[in-house]
Parts: C-alpha cells; structure tokens; sequence
C-alpha cells in the first residue's frame, strides 16, 4: 500500500477503496515540496514538446466561469513524484509519430512513446495513454506525465510500463494541438472526444495499438492497459474503456466533460443500465468547475458526481477527489502520482525477504532498448 507523508512528513496509509482525503494529500503534496532540503532542480525541456500552457490561465487557456475564483492556481500544486529526481533513471521520449485514420477519414494523429530506462522488449511491458499527449508530457506543466512514470516505477509503486502521449486528430493543413490551444477548434478534438461513441475508442484500439505492437512489446492483457484525460479528454478516456472493455480497463479522468457537450450526460444513466463491465477509474473534479444553476445536464460537477454515484452504486471500484478548483488541470496534476498508485495497486508483489531484487529500485535493464 502506498504511503502518504503529512505536512510533518510523517507516514499516513490511507484506506484507497475510499476517496482519498483531498485536503490531507493536498497539503502533503505542497508542504514536502517545499521543505528545507526537498527543492527539486528544474525540469528540462522534453524534446519535441509543445510550449507550456499560458501563465494565470486554468491550462485549458481561459478563467474560471460565472465569476468564480481561478483557485486553481493558487492551492494545487506538483509534488516531488511529478518532478525529476537526482538518482532516478530517466527515460526517454520517441516521435513524433504519425498515424493515419480510417475511422475519421482525412485526419491523422500524432503521438510521442515514452519509452521508460527498465523497459525491456523481451517483456510484455504495461501501458499508459495520455489523451491531449502534448499538454501532459509538457514542461512546465500540470502534469508532466513522464516524470511520474519515472519516479514510480523506480520504487516499484507501479509496473514498468510505456506511456503513448497522443493528440487529438487533425487533418494535414490544420494546426498541431498546444498547450495554450487545445484544439477544439483547430483540430478534430471535439469529434473525438465528446460524443458518447465507440469512435475513438477505434482510433485507440484498432489504429494506435497496432502501431505501437509492430514497434514495443506492448502486453495483451487488457488489465495492463490504462487510459487517462482532462475534460473532454477525459470523457474519450472513458469512452475507450467502456465501449472497449477487453481492452482498456484502466481509466484516470480530470475535470470529466459528462455534460450535454455531444450528448455525454447520458452516462450516468447508461452504466445504470448496462451489465457491469470489468473498468477501474479515478475520477477527480472541483467544485467551480463549470457550474450552470438551472442546467443539470450542462453543469460539469454535478455530472461528475452523478457518474461516481452511478459507478459507485453498480459495484464498480471506482476512487475520486473532489476540489475547490475551477476547470482545469491543477488539481488533477497533484494528485496524479497517487491516482497512479491506486490505479496499479493491484500487481504482483514478492514477499519473499530473500528476494533482494523485489527489495531493490528497478535499474534500467541491461543490453535492451
């Protein structure tokens, strides 16, 4: 079981089949960043990352709505597992890569490998998408993904495992997707993302992991396959694990988009009415996120919940925290390690005391790529 550190660094273990408690790991999270002693060196630019997003923004490039407070900026931050560490093996980004579609005909999506220094490619390795690939591999940012894959594979708090940071789909003469412009407008974002269909989950399955396979030992088993995103990233996360069951099973969503954008409120209702499917999530949300008194289905929160609820009541195992934030990536972004941890909780553990390499860190294996 992981272990927290509070504000005076002692250990906390948590009971994870319950909410985390968001205020505790908050300030853990920011108080331990900050001892004497703790500073992290700044992070390097990744190669071929997209600028980060615009300072004083909620990271989707706008402030909070209907007058709330940008509290996003102000109370969530990285902790040190977001952040490189002297002494753990870094890994190394592969692409951009390109990939044709058939199931949106005329648009192509690129994406990046993050191919971890334990990755051996005589063993299946696990694996994490990150939908809006550019904003979570980029530094600075909210998440700077890569970094937490690092961190938490070396200690073995979660199994070696490849992250596949892709874009949104777009077609040849539009714009790459930034940090600062998410594409929603310049890309074919909200078509993929937003409607409450199989069609991305296609794109994910039928076209990316084939073309991950002919390069990376990627393992079948589809309880080795996670899926994460914000906003409406986050529901296309979703969507990949629910119309794509046997396949993806993992799932991490930030500031979920559940709303009458495409229809997405309707999941509520279909998990309540569906067999219940072998899916784990992580859902993470703000209370100023969106809010539109009067429009249940068009208020971001509100939808949030009602899915954990849905989710909750059907026995799926389901995990979430609840912030203060408005829509954006911040709080998310903080507690991204230990969404991780409660996500890939459930691997296979030695506790053999003889067995000094399940007692060690995880090197880079040796004479592999």
């Amino acid at each position: 079981m992981p272990t927290l550190v509070s504000p005076a660094c002692k250990p906390i273990r948590p009971n994870l089949m319950k909410p985390l408690p968001l205020t505790l790991l908050t300030l853990a999270l920011i108080a331990c960043d900050l001892l004497p002693g703790r500073a992290q060196t700044p992070a390097p630019a990744v190669t071929n990352a997209p600028p980060a997003a615009a300072p004083g923004t909620n990271g989707f490039g706008r402030r909070g709505r209907g007058g709330a407070p940008n509290t996003n900026d102000f109370f969530y931050r990285l902790g040190p597992d977001s952040k490189p560490m002297e002494g753990v093996p870094k890994g190394h980004f592969e692409g951009p890569k390109v990939i044709s579609s058939e199931v949106f005909p005329g648009t192509q999506h690129t994406y990046w490998v993050y191919v971890p220094a334990q990755y051996d490619s005589n063993q299946p390795t696990a694996l994490m998408v990150f939908n809006d690939g550019q904003a979570m591999m980029a530094e600075p940012g909210d998440v700077q993904g890569h970094n937490v894959l690092d961190n938490l594979i070396f200690r073995r708090e979660i199994p070696v495992m490849l992250g596949v940071f892709i874009n949104p789909g777009r077609r040849p003469d539009q714009p790459e997707p930034n940090p600062r412009d998410w594409g929603d407008r310049t890309s074919n974002r909200a078509n993929e993302y937003n409607p409450p269909t199989d069609k991305y989950a296609r794109v994910v399955v039928e076209e990316l992991l084939p073309a991950l396979r002919k390069e990376y030992h990627v393992s079948p088993d589809p309880e080795l396959h996670g899926i994460m995103g914000s906003s409406s990233g986050g529901c296309a996360a979703f969507a990949v694990a629910w119309f794509r069951p046997d396949d993806f099973r993992k799932v991490i969503t930030f500031v979920g988009s559940y709303t009458d954008l495409r229809g997405e409120y309707i999941y509520p209702e279909l998990v309540a009415e569906s067999p219940q499917k072998p899916i784990r999530i992580f859902q993470q949300d703000g209370r100023n996120d969106n809010r539109r008194p009067g429009s249940p289905n068009n208020d971001w929160f509100l939808q949030n919940v009602r899915l954990m609820k849905a989710l909750t009541a059907k026995g799926y195992e389901v995990n979430y925290a609840w912030g203060i934030g408005n829509h954006g990536q911040k709080q998310g972004g903080a507690i991204f390690p230990e969404m991780m941890r409660w996500l890939w909780r459930d691997q296979p553990v030695s506790t053999d005391p003889n067995d000094q390499v399940e007692r060690s860190f995880r090197h880079p294996a040796a004479g592999t790529k």
